[in-house]
């Protein structure tokens, strides 16, 4: 077995490579790739389910062995010492020693072997599946971990550019409350606020400290000092929720995993049902030496048989264990269908956010474009005295938060897009780190790519998983404008409140 020490920071002992593919998103020099290939490697859990995927094919390889022969060497030497009725004399004493040497070849053993081996088959290709799960989540979270830090650095510049904004309205109030042509509660404002958006610097500051911490636990290396743009993976996200489901059920390592698993289980129900039938063995022995088994001058014990041996009672042993990998069974499947719902409510919400936090980042863009405009009018307005001091700092207020709503939309679709790409299996591919498989017999280390292509879940896909088309909730803005519409011809034509039609006088 091959150490796990420096070796197995290599990503071929890591069981990823980096790939310059084609269809890899992401520039090579990308920080979110170089992120996630750092805490792939380096993150425990990922190590752990590989070395577990190695010690099942090990185990595989021990069940293999009852097919092969066994040899046996044995050696003894004692003294016997043996009394006799009607016999002269009435008792002997023999010393005897021998060598001796067995071999045993397992004919037919009711399939038990080969159920076995099946069974630790699938138990190797789930544990596969779940070091594929692990190295799936770790990439997820360190790109989590990288938008995050990217986020936060967004919002601290949102809230230092805040502070400048209000610390010359500051200025500008003090300057005038001291040359005696403005008013005390007038700077009292700017004091407020400018206190204000030093509390939202310091917290955002304190933020990105936070996230920074999170980066390098998650990730095992500092994250890199210079700010870059968002990398957004939306290449090879299916278009419609029911399709990304339907991918995301039928690739997701963490159902393949449940449904390998309940392989497994059914392998070793048919296990326990061979102890119904017989076992035939061939057995050969020799043997060498003086008395041997306790008879006087034999020095040689040379024999061949063909042993069968049937269980016909165990007390009711075997229908209960049985019975007991019956209900496994069942058990299983039912775990295997939680995970696909699982990954199904996973999939289902990550792709909704994914539309409509796209619609939400235009909406909020235009809503953050539209308030600095009049931020902006209204600061010349108040220069000329049109507009007040409170005004324009509530206008200043509405500006930082319209731009910090943008930035966490922004953050959020990218990491929706993530999300969907780790349910369905794809997100290192799409980061171009391809999986590659160190044969778990061999300590070559020479890897051998897509270990587990052409898996098929075939008539153990999860039974109670079918998607449901949901139903969009919201109104469509289509309607909603139509009632806008028809709320203001109401209005319209309502009278004023307060107002009577007037009525003509009458003569006394």
């Amino acid at each position: 077995m091959l150490p796990i020490s420096a070796p197995f920071t290599a990503l071929a002992l890591a069981a990823l490579c980096v790939c310059n593919s084609a269809a890899a998103q992401p520039t090579s020099s990308d920080p979110l790739r170089a992120a996630a290939q750092q805490a792939v490697q380096s993150n425990p859990d990922v190590t752990a389910r590989y070395n577990a995927f190695r010690a099942a094919g090990h185990e595989r390889d021990g069940a293999s062995a009852a097919y092969r022969p066994r040899v046996d060497a044995t050696a003894d030497i004692g003294h016997t010492r043996d009394r006799y009725d009607n016999r002269n004399p009435a008792s002997q004493s023999l010393g005897r020693h021998g060598v001796g040497l067995n071999l045993t070849q397992m004919l037919w053993d009711g399939d038990a072997t080969r159920n076995e081996v099946d069974r630790l088959n699938h138990n190797r290709m789930a544990r596969w599946f779940e070091f594929v799960d692990a190295s799936e989540q770790a990439a997820l979270e360190a790109a989590r971990a990288h938008y995050d830090v990217q986020r936060y650095r967004r919002l601290v510049e949102l809230a230092e550019d805040n502070y400048i904004q209000h610390k010359v309205s500051h200025d500008q109030i003090q300057s005038r409350f001291k040359a005696g042509v403005g008013r005390g509660v007038d700077l009292q404002q700017a004091v407020a606020r400018l206190a204000l958006a030093e509390s939202n610097l310091n917290s955002e500051v304190a933020n990105l400290h936070d996230v920074t911490a999170r980066y390098q636990r998650v990730v095992g290396a500092a994250p890199a000092p210079k700010a870059e743009a968002v990398t957004e993976l939306s290449a090879g996200v299916p278009a419609s929720a029911a399709e990304a489901v339907r991918q995301a059920t039928s690739r997701n390592a963490g159902v393949s995993a449940a449904i390998e698993s309940m392989r497994a289980i059914r392998a070793q129900t048919e296990g326990v049902r061979s102890a119904y039938r017989p076992r035939v063995e061939a057995r050969v022995r020799g043997g060498l030496g003086k008395n041997l088994a306790g008879q006087a001058g034999q020095t040689q014990d040379l024999g061949a048989e063909i042993v069968l041996n049937w269980n016909l009672f165990d007390g009711g042993r075997n229908d209960a264990r049985t019975r007991q990998f019956a209900d496994l069974l069942s058990q299983a499947a039912d775990q295997r269908d939680r995970a696909c719902r699982d990954v199904r409510q996973t999939v289902a919400i990550a792709h909704n956010d994914t539309a409509r936090l796209g619609d939400q980042v235009r909406y909020l863009e235009k809503n953050a474009a539209a308030i600095q405009r009049a931020r902006d009018a209204y600061r010349q307005q108040f220069e000329i005295g049109q507009r007040s001091l409170l005004d324009l700092l509530n206008a200043e207020n509405e500006a930082y938060t319209a731009r910090r709503a943008v930035a966490n939309a922004e953050f959020d679709r990218a990491v929706a897009y993530v999300r969907v790409h780790a349910a369905m299996n794809t997100l290192l591919p799409t980061l171009g780190l391809v999986r590659a498989d160190v044969d778990a017999g061999q300590a070559t280390g020479t890897p051998v790519t897509d270990f587990g292509a052409g898996w098929q879940a075939g008539d153990d896909a999860a039974g109670r998983c079918a998607m449901v088309e949901v139903p969009p909730a919201a109104t469509p803005l289509a309607e909603l404008d139509a009632r806008a519409q028809a709320l203001a011809a109401s209005r319209a034509a309502a009278p004023p409140a307060g107002h009577s039609t007037p009525v003509a006088p009458t003569r006394p």
